[in-house]
């Protein structure tokens, strides 16, 4: 493992660049700042490096106003609570209204821009942790969390959650990378292709809040049970896609509980495949939609739909649906899960 000085985020605090490589050539860098994945190295068709990831160069860059997310790990909460609130055990909890009146990712005070403690690491792996306190960010109980990134020598990126709270308290880990097969400087995805194993995605309103509702994807535009290349549809006058300005939308996927694939994502031009597994019950997939001339690491330029996410959750709002798969860890319960990232050079 390499560590290197990352730079100085906005309270001061110095953080550090970590680097693993495995024996194939393939490597990746994580910081202790947000506990975020910062660039993932993959050899392409012809034996070529491609950092596939979207990302900055030091972290007052990652605290920017964009809201972009690159590579952060997300807590306590990925995603949307619709107005900002929930019920939990006969007590309303009021949380930021920082996506109009809603809450996204969990409010200002995100666990992206704070420095995580290394509490683990090995020429393979390593662990960051983090103590979240009662209250924090509006939410009951306190929290330590833990999230683990191992490259194993079959070009597997391995992430894994592990959290213990005193108190019942909604807990859904995320990572919320972007992906472009054909480097992060490389363009808009949208002619890579798609697959994604579920049957029916979450409706939304218009504040991108879930109804309820759960929608067949067959003959819609959300239909990748067959691989088709992501642009395909993107532009279609489709409620949910105007809606979204593309996709930015919850799968539900069919894996009943259990480890299994959930999506691949493919380029004809890198010859790089990507294979997503997940024990979670929903992947939110989003397309970039708001990037606009973001300025990313090493000069890049990030346009319009230049990465996809593979946001591996509960569903949105699930602590205000009970007809969803429940978000809630108990008190001295085990939260436990994990998202692998699995990369075949063809």
């Amino acid at each position: 493992m390499k560590i290197a000085d990352f730079g100085v985020n906005r309270k001061g605090e110095t953080s550090k660049l970590y680097t693993l490589e495995n024996g194939g050539g393939m490597e990746i860098a994580v910081s202790d700042f947000g506990a975020t994945l910062h660039s993932l190295m993959v050899l392409d068709r012809r034996g070529i490096k491609r950092d596939v990831v979207l990302g900055y160069d030091s972290p007052s860059e990652y605290e920017g106003p964009s809201g972009t997310f690159f590579g952060a790990t997300v807590g306590r909460n990925a995603n949307r609570i619709g107005g900002a609130a929930f019920c939990l055990n006969g007590r309303t909890y009021h949380l930021d209204q920082n996506d109009g009146r809603n809450n996204l990712h969990s409010g200002f005070d995100f666990w992206s821009f704070r420095r995580w403690e290394v509490r683990e690491s090995t020429a393979d792996r390593i662990v960051f942790g983090l103590h979240s306190p009662d209250g924090d960010q509006g939410f009951p109980g306190t929290v330590d969390a833990e999230v683990a990134y191992q490259l194993t020598e079959d070009n597997r990126l391995v992430i894994s959650y592990r959290a213990r709270t005193d108190e019942d308290t909604p807990l859904n880990l995320t990572n919320h990378s972007y992906f472009n097969l054909n480097g992060h400087d490389s363009g808009p995805v949208l002619g890579q292709t798609l697959w994604i194993d579920g049957d029916y995605f979450t409706e939304t309103d218009e504040e991108l809040i879930p109804t309820g509702m759960l929608l067949p994807v067959e003959g819609t535009p959300m239909d990748f049970r067959k691989e088709k290349p992501i642009g395909q549809d993107i532009r279609k006058d489709y409620p949910a896609l105007v809606m979204g300005k593309g996709y930015d939308h919850n799968w539900c996927l069919k894996n009943q509980g259990k480890f299994a694939k959930a999506a691949v994502l493919s380029s004809a031009d890198s010859g790089i495949t990507m294979e997503v597994y997940t024990d979670l019950p929903g992947i939110q997939i989003y397309t970039g939609n708001y990037l606009n001339q973001e300025k990313g690491k090493k000069n890049a330029v990030y346009m319009e739909n230049q990465g996809i996410c593979f946001e591996t959750q509960y569903f949105p709002d699930a602590v205000n649906h009970k007809n969803f798969p429940s978000s809630i860890c108990r008190k001295g319960e085990l939260y436990q899960t994990k998202t692998e990232f699995r990369f075949v050079k063809g």
